[in-house]
């Protein structure tokens, strides 16, 4: 197990005790739920709402870690993962789709994200851009087909407020200045949902050479007025598969001297 030298402050893990690929969730409760398919799995550190495993999935190692809720909390998780080894962070969540031919119960796979969340700011300039890890999104996209999801890829909007972000109204029916035509102005240039924590995981990601992606499932569609907690599972999932063929997608490149995943790199 990890030294205490390195053990980090707000999740208590330290070097030697997660993997390389770890799955980020929100709700310290959906850490059981990712790991309900995994091989194996043994809890390395739980504090405030950091809960962390390791274990394997499909021969492969990986670790989850919960975040809370929002970007200050994920981004928290990602620096100290980052410090003790962690190389490729992957979102597995829910969130509000805001186009219309997205079903509750489907999945989005963030390609990027438009940072409306506060966090990154403090990294990097505001015209940086959040962008998904081309291999992560190829491996989300290859186990949604593997297990039959439906998914959809898009661009993500990440908000720092549930309510008043999100166009939702607030205590009283309070509504913030622009949340009357937000949803549509997201429409107009193709966002296809909304969640809080992606654009910050990608943003810190791309800043420190990492890679990150974000697969979530869609609780709520904001168009139809639909609402239904379904399909929790499939984003835990997908990310744990995503994960086992990451593995085998970096072997393949290495083998073949590549610098980069690429099409040519065929998984069998």
């Amino acid at each position: 197990m990890g030294d205490d030298i390195d053990r980090q402050y707000h999740i208590e893990a330290a070097s030697g005790e997660v993997a390389e690929t770890v799955l980020l969730p929100g709700d310290p409760d959906r850490v059981d739920v990712v790991t309900d398919r995994w091989d194996e799995a043994t809890t390395v550190a739980d504090h405030r709402e950091y809960r962390t495993v390791t274990g394997r999935y499909e021969g492969a190692p990986l670790s989850v870690t919960s975040t809370g809720i929002g970007s200050p909390s994920a981004a928290i998780a990602v620096e100290e993962l980052a410090r003790i080894g962690a190389e490729t962070f992957v979102r597995v969540g829910s969130c509000g789709a805001i186009d219309p031919d997205v079903d509750v119960g489907d999945l989005v796979i963030t390609t990027g994200a438009v940072r409306g969340e506060g966090t990154s700011d403090e990294y990097v300039r505001g015209d940086y851009p959040a962008v998904a890890d081309h291999a992560v999104v190829s491996a989300l996209v290859a186990a949604a087909e593997r297990l039959g999801y439906t998914y959809h890829c898009g661009l993500t909007m990440s908000t720092d407020s549930f309510y008043a972000g999100q166009a939702r109204p607030g205590f009283e029916g309070f509504e913030a200045a622009g949340s009357a035509s937000l949803l549509d102005d997201l429409r107009e240039v193709d966002v296809t949902n909304v969640e809080m924590e992606a654009s910050a995981v990608l943003t810190l990601a791309n800043v420190y050479g990492l890679r990150a992606g974000a697969v979530c499932t869609v609780f709520a569609n904001r168009s139809t007025g639909e609402f239904r907690t379904e399909g929790e599972a499939r984003a835990a999932e997908v990310g744990s598969l995503a994960a086992a063929l990451l593995n085998e997608m970096d072997a393949r490149r290495d083998d073949a001297g590549a610098g980069a995943w690429h099409a040519d790199l065929s998984i069998e």
